[in-house]
């Protein structure tokens, strides 16, 4: 079984910094690419960030520039720095990890999501 578990949120004024940090366990073999999702109320499912397990990244237009994408692969943890916060960044993070698990399976999977609110 995989468990991924996100941790970090909160509420912070505009201009303000938060760090998410995702760490997955169980019955891993090997994780892909890793990446943070958010959902604003009344809106669809984003992708904010990727990283392969290269190092390769992707950001959305929205937060270039802003936040950063790390991981570390030998605690398979995820994190997410973010910078000059905005109130339109304010949504649920849910953590995401395309992984083989130590039975061989492919497969995504998601973290419970964490909210982040940006407000004065």
């Amino acid at each position: 079984q995989v468990q991924l578990v996100e941790s970090g949120g909160g509420l912070v004024q505009p201009g303000g910094s938060l760090r998410l940090s995702c760490a997955a366990s169980g019955s891993i073999f090997s994780i892909n690419h890793m990446g943070w999702y958010r959902q604003a109320p009344g809106k669809e499912r984003e992708l904010v960030a990727i990283i392969i397990r290269a190092g390769s990244t992707n950001y959305a237009d929205a937060v270039k520039g802003r936040f950063t994408i790390s991981r570390d692969n030998a605690k398979n943890t995820v994190y997410l720095q973010m910078n000059s916060l905005k109130p339109e960044d304010t949504a649920a993070y849910y953590c995401n990890a395309h992984l083989i698990t130590a039975t061989m399976t492919r497969g995504d999977y998601w973290g419970q999501g964490t909210q982040v609110t940006v407000s004065s």
